[in-house]
């Protein structure tokens, strides 16, 4: 008997996660799977991949459509609080952008959502985002570097533009021009996810 249970408590640890982590993702309408039935955004899938390979027991979608970097400045120190996540996936600033709220603005509620996530203890992965060139190119080009910006000032995996691989694709786009339909829906999370599985499964030293 005190060898099976042995043996039970063996395969308990081999099947367990590999690392339990709950994952938070704050964006906008790109990660609210905007359109499209919840299940079908990267968001979602993200989450069927992590359970999958035993990287991650949760993943907590507080994405809004319309969402601002100050409304998720607004509603961060909540989440922090309510979900203890290990990692926060900051994915905001389009509509800021498509506002033109001034750049300051943005940069300095991003920065502080850096920091609020840090000092709870979670790691926090950037993903950054373009938009058109209403504003003229001194604007966008400016938009644009605060992603690379705060990931060098705060050493931070980037996600360079969540779009890349589809925002030039009318047949992955819906009829807006301005948010992935379902089929980008897997090519997002291909973009994420390298930038991604190393916070998951550190290199061994």
């Amino acid at each position: 008997m005190r060898s099976l249970i042995s043996i039970l408590f063996v395969l308990v640890v081999w099947v367990s996660p590999l690392q339990a982590k709950t994952l938070l993702v704050l964006g906008d309408s790109l990660s609210a799977a905007y359109g499209l039935p919840a299940e079908q955004g990267w968001v979602s899938l993200l989450e069927q991949e992590l359970q999958q390979r035993r990287l991650a027991d949760r993943v907590v979608n507080a994405s809004i459509s319309g969402e601002t970097s100050s409304g998720g400045l607004q509603r961060l120190p909540r989440l922090l609080a309510d979900y203890r996540p290990d990692l926060v996936l900051l994915e905001l600033g389009a509509n800021d952008g498509l506002r033109g709220t001034p750049l300051q603005v943005m940069e300095q509620n991003l920065r502080q959502m850096v920091e609020l996530s840090q000092a709870s203890g979670a790691d926090v992965m950037l993903i950054g985002i373009r938009i058109p060139p209403n504003y003229g190119p001194q604007y966008t080009q400016r938009f644009y570097s605060i992603y690379p910006d705060l990931a060098r000032e705060y050493q931070l995996p980037l996600v360079p533009f969540l779009l890349e691989r589809v925002a030039l694709k009318p047949q992955l786009m819906q009829s807006d021009g301005l948010h992935p339909t379902a089929a980008a829906q897997p090519i997002l999370l291909q973009t994420v996810w390298p930038h991604l599985y190393p916070l998951l499964v550190p290199e061994e030293s």
